[in-house]
């Protein structure tokens, strides 16, 4: 008996790097998993491969259950059929994760109207359409009497909590993850769901492909020590998150790296002050500046020099 025995758990992306042990970590917990994937490449173009088809297969071989889709997921049909396929199969759904994504890297001003649209579509639409029709599902069976735990586990990053040089479309994505998260905590808190979003570090296509210096980075030690950056370090807070213990966290923000967790609270009220009445723009040179040097400096943007 695992945390997540018998909880019916879409995992977006779970081909490869972090979905897939997203997948497995799951189905190694008693859940019941649709394992969606496209089998797309790293800049989302398609490559003809099938490892969703590997997942499924490996979760079967340990004695669990699962199933294939290949629907696009920043497709609103393909998302709502990814949903219903949950609940044809298994017969409900307790969790969604929202983990699907490729990259596009440019600077803003070199980067093309396609680039923004595909990469902030893939990844933000991409949250907000699966998540759009699991909702409807849990708040019909919640206001029919049959309320589920539910939960959702999204993906951010820290490029959309802090930034990212040559990222623009791709921290805007993340960053819009992060509100959506929140957003759908409050919005969905009365008919049993939960959301909350991680921020992961971790050894996958996008980070390895990212230059020498971030592979150097993300490599396995050689000397056989804990490897920091293995994807499968993530998944544990994830299923945690999915399961029904963690009903009393919501609207959240985790960085996960290795074994380190750490809270990301954002956009908190700093340093104010209120003169009772319209400002002069003259008199603003001397406050703006006292406000924020009595507030926090903020984290430094990924790549900033």
């Amino acid at each position: 008996m695992g945390i997540c025995d018998g909880r019916v758990v879409i995992v977006t992306g779970a081909g490869r790097g972090i979905g897939r042990e997203h997948a497995l970590a799951f189905a190694a917990e008693g859940a019941k998993v649709v394992v969606n994937d496209l089998g797309a490449g790293i800049d989302g173009t398609d490559v003809g491969e099938h490892p969703a088809e590997q997942v499924v297969a490996e979760i079967k071989a340990a004695g669990g259950e699962a199933v294939i889709n290949g629907n696009d997921i920043s497709s609103w049909e393909g998302a709502r059929e990814l949903v219903q396929q949950a609940i044809d199969t298994f017969g409900g759904l307790d969790v969604l994760v929202n983990n699907a994504g490729f990259l596009r890297d440019k600077m803003l001003v070199g980067m093309s109207e396609e680039e923004w649209d595909k990469v902030t579509g893939v990844h933000l639409k991409g949250h907000y359409a699966p998540l759009r029709h699991a909702a409807e599902y849990w708040r019909a069976e919640s206001k029919a009497g049959r309320p589920r735990a539910a939960r959702v586990i999204n993906t951010s990053s820290g490029a959309g909590l802090f930034g990212s040089v040559g990222q623009g479309n791709y921290a805007t994505a993340k960053a819009g993850i992060a509100l959506l998260t929140i957003q759908t905590a409050a919005e969905m808190k009365g008919y049993g769901v939960t959301a909350n979003a991680i921020a992961p570090s971790a050894r996958t296509r996008m980070t390895t492909s990212a230059g020498d210096a971030m592979a150097a980075q993300m490599a396995a030690p050689e000397d056989g020590s804990f490897d920091v950056m293995d994807p499968a370090n993530v998944s544990p807070l994830v299923v945690w998150l999915g399961s029904e213990e963690s009903g009393d966290v919501s609207g959240r923000v985790f960085e996960v790296e290795g074994g380190k967790v750490t809270v990301c609270d954002g956009w908190q009220r700093a340093a104010s002050e209120d003169k009772g009445a319209k400002w002069d723009p003259a008199e603003l040179g001397s406050v703006v500046p006292r406000l924020l040097s009595e507030s926090p400096t903020p984290v430094p943007v990924y790549g900033a020099r």
